[in-house]
């Protein structure tokens, strides 16, 4: 049975067309269609329900190393309001998940987790802490939009004080207010563009999403659903859990090195990945060369050899041509290189190229 999000019924009202996601009922696009919302958060800006990520957080004297040893990033030198990016391993080296960890202060710390990993990552997190550290899943409290684009920040500049906005990426600010509502407003987001995330008391959620979106009218502000959140993310080489990483797929195979610190004393998983040794799969970006549409889970050969698979593809809106992400054998993967993958039977050439695909300028 799936859930609805507190947006729910604003989705129904905008002609969204609603699909089960993560365990949630949620828009895949609206009636402008995945193109159009797809390109006006490159060129201006779209609004997303994120309401089904989880939040979770970590609180009392141990929380910090409780952290360092369940992730593979480091969190000692964070400063409060600071975000950063980790993967989470099992003790095979392989992704339980992929998450954010906000430093709100010392000692009280906000994780933000994937939807349909949610109750999978509490109960691992429950089964491995230790000492004086209270972990509790606060998802059900919280709705969580996005406002993403060139415009966004110019769109909630209407809305709150300069001083609410943070100045940096990856950075929040706690204890804060848009719309004269309370939320938390972070500098994160998972398109390749500017934008904030905003997570705020579920109640919120509808007056919140209403005031935006009137607010950006005149920027060309427009919902998005969860068609064009995967092409936004395609573009720019995000990877999502289940595609590019997984239980079996160390973050080092995936290329997630900058986010998993070998020089830790150690962490779930560091083990595993010290006896494995240097990766002998890698991720890498590839560029359909003539026709086809390269999809997920699509064997990928290199001179009639098989070298791997790809983890998500599709046609890219903003760029124009076909894309795939793979994990392939690392002798395959310089740029350049022309692989083949089998799309039901059918050969396509696709170039090795450097991700991610698209930058912002």
């Amino acid at each position: 049975m799936e859930l609805k999000t507190p947006l729910y019924d604003a989705h129904v009202k905008a002609g969204g067309k609603i699909v089960p996601f993560g365990g949630y009922l949620l828009p895949v696009q609206y009636e402008t269609g995945i193109i159009k919302e797809h390109m006006a958060v490159r060129t201006q800006a779209g609004l997303f329900d994120v309401s089904h990520m989880g939040e979770i957080l970590f609180q009392g004297p141990d929380a910090l190393e409780n952290l360092q040893h369940m992730m593979t990033n480091s969190f000692k030198n964070m400063v409060d309001g600071q975000a950063r990016y980790s993967p989470m391993c099992n003790e095979q080296g392989g992704t339980v998940d992929d998450l954010i960890v906000y430093k709100k202060a010392d000692n009280d710390y906000f994780v933000v987790v994937n939807a349909s990993n949610k109750d999978k990552d509490y109960a691992w997190m429950k089964a491995h802490q230790f000492g004086d550290v209270q972990i509790t899943d606060v998802s059900a409290d919280y709705a969580q939009i996005a406002l993403q684009g060139p415009k966004a920040i110019e769109i909630l500049r209407k809305l709150t004080a300069e001083e609410n906005i943070p100045s940096k990426y990856y950075y929040a600010t706690f204890d804060t207010e848009v719309a004269g509502m309370p939320c938390i407003l972070s500098k994160t987001g998972y398109t390749g563009e500017d934008g904030v995330e905003i997570y705020l008391p579920k109640d919120y959620a509808e007056k919140m999403w209403d005031s935006l979106l009137e607010a950006g009218k005149e920027e060309g502000l427009i919902p998005c659903g969860l068609g064009a959140r995967d092409t936004l993310r395609m573009e720019a080489a995000m990877p999502l859990y289940g595609h590019e990483m997984d239980d079996e797929i160390s973050p080092l195979e995936t290329g997630l090195n900058f986010a998993v610190k070998m020089k830790k004393s150690d962490f779930i998983g560091k083990k595993a990945m010290e006896e494995k040794g240097e990766p002998t799969i890698c991720r890498v970006g590839l560029k359909v060369v003539k026709r086809g549409i390269i999809r997920e889970h699509e064997t990928v050969f290199y001179q009639g050899q098989e070298i791997g698979h790809t983890t998500s593809g599709t046609h890219c809106p903003y760029l124009g041509y076909p894309i795939a992400m793979a994990l392939i054998d690392k002798n395959y993967a310089d740029p350049g290189t022309i692989l083949e993958v089998e799309v039901r039977g059918r050969m396509i050439e696709a170039e090795v190229v450097a991700l991610p695909f698209y930058k912002r300028g």
